[in-house]
């Protein structure tokens, strides 16, 4: 009898929670009326005209990511609209990442719409809540934060031209970032990553300068947006840190939806096949509003490209990039005290280590450069290169004296896993930031990695006149003399963690 008792609580307490879980509360609209038409036949007339009069279509590679501004549609639908037009609208995709911002309520991490799905004027849109909950569940810096969605504008104004433009099913994984901590945003990065391919599409939501007169708002918004083409985290920061230095009368922000913006980049700044473009800009003195007082918007494209994949034929996972660093690290420190070479065991490493790609190892001390030597030859295992080239940059870099015992512990360790090098015919296809460039004339060569674009700020011709004289040791202009070859590549670029 007791048994039976107890069986038929936990049958009960089974059905309650299989009830629970599917008892579903929907986000209803919160900002229909205000933003957008709150009639449904209103909205699609709207959506239709915002749609004609947006960008055609660009490119025909497959796009990854778009930023789209969330304002009044009156201002910023039309980027909004030239943003997803750049997508095909019979794409089939798993799901659409929202990244947006939180404009009522700050904290930690970011917050997963799990409860339901969300609605507008148009019926509702699916949202992936098996998925959302999962994230929740396995990463620390997610959460579900009903408040953080009741009122925010900046996700739901995406979803009409979701439900307008796409001819597929689709569902939706809606996030809210809450925090102002750029180490958070890497750490959303990395939950996110594994769905960072084709079979996703992911929306930032952002605006960018907010209520400087007409002409700050044209240069700042400009400046903002040329930083996330670098596709350089750092390059963003930088240059948000640049602008808010000017101190522009009445700019209280240049990206108000920077997490998200630099999430992203910190998932496409790994990797090599990706490619940017800026869509259209506009702000709000442009349809009417005062000039004293406008707010930017862009709309800019993230590519995946199929020529960097081949490239590239690999991507390195974070735990892939942990192994290199281990072994680095462990080579070091042996062949420094001890004089040896430590082995590693080929049966604990992935296929994608013992891969033949070249790779640079740069050690730096106290934050100063203190060696760097690599090799673009493909001649030996990744893991193998990784090994010799540690060896090399801290025994054998002419500019320094070898690194010392009692220094070890202070040096710390940069990978940059190379691709393949590609001929030229001229600077103006090198990318700063995004491309390595090797330069070579009869015996001289010389090289500078990607990163160095981002360390030095330096133009284009300051970038080619000092990888001549200082790396190559030909003249200033060499670059531009016509029996000299230019070669670009690309690098994943990875580093030990500051303690």
């Amino acid at each position: 009898m007791r048994k039976a008792f107890i069986a038929y609580f936990i049958c009960i307490g089974f059905l309650m929670t299989a009830w629970s879980q599917e008892k579903q509360e929907n986000r209803k609209p919160s900002v229909a009326g205000q933003f957008y038409p709150a009639d449904a036949e209103e909205l699609e007339q709207n959506l239709q005209k915002m749609f004609d009069d947006a960008t055609e279509k660009k490119q025909e590679k497959p796009v990854q990511a778009i930023i789209s501004p969330h304002a009044g549609y009156i201002y910023s639908g039309v980027v909004s609209a030239s943003a997803f037009k750049q997508v095909d609208p019979d794409r089939k995709m798993d799901n659409i990442f929202i990244l947006a911002p939180s404009h009522r309520t700050r904290f930690n991490g970011a917050s997963l719409y799990s409860a339901g799905d969300y609605e507008t004027p148009l019926g509702e849109v699916k949202v992936n809540r098996q998925l959302a909950q999962e994230l929740i569940n396995e990463n620390k810096v997610f959460q579900f934060n009903k408040q953080a969605h009741d009122q925010e504008h900046s996700l739901e104004v995406q979803l009409p031209f979701i439900q307008y433009y796409f001819n597929t099913d689709i569902q939706i994984v809606p996030i809210v970032t809450g925090t102002e901590n750029p180490g958070v945003c890497g750490e959303i990065a990395n939950a996110l990553r594994p769905y960072f391919n084709e079979k996703n599409l992911f929306v930032v939501s952002t605006d960018f300068s907010h209520f400087p007169q007409y002409d700050d708002a044209v240069s700042v918004d400009n400046a903002t947006a040329d930083a996330i083409v670098s596709n350089s985290p750092k390059q963003l920061t930088q240059v948000m840190d640049e602008n808010a230095e000017k101190n522009i009368q009445n700019l209280k922000t240049s990206l108000c939806g920077w997490p998200g913006v630099l999430t992203l980049l910190y998932m496409t700044s790994e990797l090599d096949d990706v490619e940017t473009e800026k869509v259209l800009y506009r702000n709000s003195g442009d349809k009417g509003g005062t000039k004293d007082r406008v707010v930017g918007y862009w709309s800019i494209v993230f590519y995946r490209n199929q020529k960097g994949v081949k490239d590239m034929s690999f991507q390195l996972k974070p735990e892939e990039k942990q192994q290199l660093l281990k072994i680095a690290r462990e080579t070091l420190e042996n062949y420094i005290r001890k004089g040896k070479v430590p082995d590693v065991d080929e049966n604990k490493l992935t296929e994608t280590l013992k891969q033949k790609v070249g790779a640079f190892i740069t050690l730096n001390k106290q934050g100063k450069l203190r060696g760097c030597i690599g090799r673009f030859e493909a001649d030996k295992p990744l893991y193998k290169i990784v090994q010799d080239m540690t060896i090399a940059s801290s025994t054998q870099d002419a500019r320094f004296p070898q690194v010392k015992e009692d220094e070890v512990e202070d040096i710390e360790i940069e990978i940059s896993v190379l691709t393949p090098m590609e001929k030229v015919s001229s600077p103006d296809e090198i990318k700063l930031g995004e491309h390595g460039v090797y330069i070579k004339k009869g015996p001289f060569a010389g090289t500078f990695l990607p990163q160095v674009a981002h360390s030095t700020g330096w133009s284009k011709e300051k970038f080619l006149g000092h990888l001549c004289k200082d790396k190559a040791g030909l003249s200033w202009d060499a670059w531009k003399e016509k029996d000299t070859e230019l070669y670009t590549y690309r690098a994943i670029v990875f580093e030990e963690e500051h303690n």
